[in-house]
This record gives structure tokens, C-alpha cells and sequence, in this order.
């Protein structure tokens, strides 16, 4: 019986003093453990997302400084601690492409050295996403780009409609590729009267599927515009057409081909055959948008002449109104001026790009607000929720 009361009573001691231990524990867990959301613009104008993000999420924006010294220095300094926290960074795109993506990487370093526990960048419109193919002697920018946000310190992106989904491939953390296409179709619906009367339109052939994905959820037929005018790019003096070297040898075959060889070598068993090259035809229509409304989606509208062009190929073709829907609005050069003198009724973008300014210049520039979705993924990943429900009914086309 003493045995069995000094057990008890041994047993009882470890129990209350461990509830203690263990809630001493958690309590410093809570106390640390949270998110900040910062804004690594330098631009007052390029905040005014990140303000609708907290504002939404119901938090307050992150202390920090960012600005360029006199030299053109980008230099950040965060007022606030951030050891152990979930840290997002809110970064707008503007016209000044490279500045914005060293305050990203600065800002990016600059948490990583204090600490936080991770880092997730939400970059809305991901630059220098055109640049994700080899051309000629070019190179993949794109690519470097994710290995640099990889070295800064970033553990997770969060992006909207990346010019190409392959690019999600050129990164080793994980990438959350949300679409605005939910927000463009709502606009279609709510403030186009009459667009059950409407046709969906992709530019060029390779804009066809996300036109289609459009088109099937709206019930509404299809056109694509083929074709291109003449292209001024030349491959002449850039080594493409010039002989080869005085001698060459094919691989393990052993035969060299002599000096004045040009384009084919023939010799038996062997032959060079020539790549001819691309023609296309005159710009037109595949599909009926006469007495139509004409609603020409893609993901970036740039210097517009493009889709200027289409819009006059669609008016002669019968279309009576033109309407451009496309997520990322960079609207750089003349692109406000040549929207505001073409046959466009009205440009509809995300402000996933800061474009106020553009607006000034083009009332026809309209606006569609995706702060919801944005905060709703910093809400998700923070709080470790599934991310399916912001990619319901989105298929691998959209």
C-alpha cells in the first residue's frame, strides 16, 4: 500500500506540472506565431492594392521603408519585428519593371535575414513573363528570375494568370497561378446589356483556348482572327543563312562536308533537308461577328496596336461593338491615345497593374477589382486551408 500511495502520488506530480509546461509552451507559440502583409513599393500609387488586401483582411499594412537614395540605390528597412511569422509581400508591377524587382528582392532579403519564418511574394502580374521561350541567342529571363526570387529568400508565389503555365515549372517552391477570368466574366454579364448577342474573340490561333473557356461558360459562340501584317523582323545578317565553317564534321558518321556546301549536303545516305519558311496570310475572321457584339479576351494588353487592328478587321466585318477583356493592363507608349482614336468601345482590366494614370488619358479604360481573391489565398495559405475552392471549375485550358 505505501508503494502503490508513493506511485500515485509520483504520477499525480508529473500531471500537474506538466499541463503547466505545456501551457507556458503554447501561449509563447500564440504570442509569436501570426502573418504581416508588406507592400515593397517604393510608389504611393502602386500601394493602393495592397491597402484593399488588409483592408479586406481586416489587418493593418506592415511597417517598412522603402525608397531610392540619390544614386538610385533601392534601400529597404522594415520597422517591425518579423522573427517567426508568416510574411507576405504585396508587389505591383509599374512601368519601371527592373526598380520594382529590386525592391521585391531587397525586401524579399531583407525578411529573410530577420528571421521570418516564411516569405510569400503576391505578385499579381509576374514581369519578364513574355520572356519564358528560348529565341534565337536570347535567353530565358523568366527562369532567372524565379532562381533570384529563390536566393532572395521567397518560399511561395502567389500570381494571377501567368502569360504561360508552364512557367510554374522554372520554380522549386510552390506557385499559386489564380485566374481572373470569374471577375471578367461577372463584368460581361452584369454590364454588357445585351450580351447574350455577343461572340467571343481570340486575336491569334494560340489566344483560342482561353477565348473557348470563355465562350463555354457564357454560352456564347467563337471567332478567331488569323493571320498577321507583314512582319518587319529580319534573319538576314544574323548568321542564320551564312555558310557553314570551312569544314564540319556529322557526328560519328566521320564525313566532312566541304567549303561551298550551303543548306543541303548530299552524299549517300545522308541529305539536309530545308526548313521552309513561315508566310501567313492577310488578317482574317474565322467565324460570323456580323450584327454582334465582338469581346476580344487575353491576358495582357500592352501597346494595343494589335488588338487596334483586330477591332477595325471586326468593325468591317459587321461587328457593331468592341470590347477588350484582358487581366494584366500594362497600356504602356501610346497605347491610351490609340485606344481612345481606334473602333474600341471599351478596355476592361484588373488592377493587378497600377493604370490610373492611363485611365486619365482613355475614359474607355475600365476597372475590375481581384483584391477578394488575393486576400482570400494570403487567408488560406496562412491559415494552412486547402486552395481548391479558388480553383473550382477551372480546368488545366483555362
Amino acid at each position: 500500500m505505501p508503494v502503490r500511495r508513493f506511485c500515485g502520488h509520483r504520477s499525480f506530480v508529473k500531471r500537474s506540472e506538466t499541463p503547466k509546461l505545456s501551457h507556458g509552451f503554447c501561449k509563447m507559440n500564440v504570442s509569436k506565431s501570426g502573418y504581416r502583409v508588406f507592400s515593397a513599393n517604393s510608389s504611393t500609387a502602386c500601394t493602393e492594392l495592397a491597402k484593399k488586401i488588409t483592408e479586406r483582411l481586416g489587418v493593418e499594412l506592415g511597417k517598412s521603408v522603402v525608397y531610392q537614395e540619390g544614386n538610385a540605390e533601392t534601400r529597404v528597412d522594415v520597422k517591425e519585428s518579423v522573427r517567426g511569422q508568416n510574411i507576405f509581400i504585396i508587389q505591383t508591377i509599374p512601368k519601371d519593371v527592373n526598380t520594382a524587382i529590386m525592391e521585391l528582392l531587397i525586401m524579399a532579403y531583407a525578411l529573410k535575414t530577420s528571421c521570418a519564418k516564411n516569405i510569400i511574394g503576391v505578385i499579381p502580374y509576374f514581369p519578364y513573363s513574355k520572356q519564358c521561350k528560348m529565341r534565337k541567342r536570347g535567353s530565358i529571363v523568366c527562369k532567372l528570375l524565379a532562381a533570384m526570387l529563390a536566393k532572395a529568400g521567397l518560399t511561395h508565389i502567389i500570381t494571377m494568370d501567368l502569360h504561360q503555365k508552364e512557367i510554374q515549372g522554372f520554380f522549386n517552391f510552390p506557385v499559386d497561378n489564380l485566374r481572373a477570368s470569374p471577375f471578367l466574366i461577372q463584368y460581361i454579364q452584369e454590364e454588357i446589356p445585351d450580351y447574350r448577342n455577343a461572340v467571343i474573340v481570340a486575336k491569334s490561333p494560340s489566344a483560342a483556348k482561353r477565348a473557348q473557356s470563355y465562350a463555354e461558360r457564357l454560352r456564347l459562340g467563337l471567332a478567331v482572327l488569323h493571320g498577321a501584317a507583314p512582319s518587319t523582323e529580319s534573319n538576314m545578317g544574323d548568321g542564320l543563312y551564312s555558310p557553314p565553317p570551312t569544314r564540319s564534321t556529322l557526328g560519328h558518321t566521320g564525313l566532312e562536308l566541304p567549303c561551298n556546301t550551303r543548306f543541303r549536303a548530299s552524299y549517300p545516305g545522308i541529305e539536309l533537308p530545308i526548313m521552309m519558311a513561315k508566310e501567313k496570310p492577310p488578317i482574317s475572321v474565322v467565324g460570323d461577328v456580323g450584327g454582334r457584339i465582338a469581346i476580344i479576351v487575353d491576358d495582357i494588353i500592352d501597346d494595343a496596336e494589335e488588338f487596334v487592328a483586330a477591332a477595325e478587321i471586326l468593325k468591317e466585318r459587321g461587328a457593331y461593338k468592341i470590347f477588350i477583356m484582358a487581366t494584366h493592363g500594362l497600356l504602356s507608349a501610346e497605347a491610351p491615345r490609340l485606344i481612345e482614336e481606334s473602333a474600341i468601345d471599351e478596355v476592361v482590366v484588373t488592377n493587378t497593374v497600377p493604370h490610373e494614370v492611363q485611365k486619365l488619358q482613355c475614359p474607355k479604360i475600365k476597372t475590375v477589382d481581384v483584391s477578394m481573391i488575393l486576400a482570400e489565398a494570403i487567408r488560406r495559405i496562412h491559415n494552412g486551408e486547402s486552395m481548391a475552392y479558388l480553383f473550382r471549375n477551372i480546368t488545366v485550358d483555362d
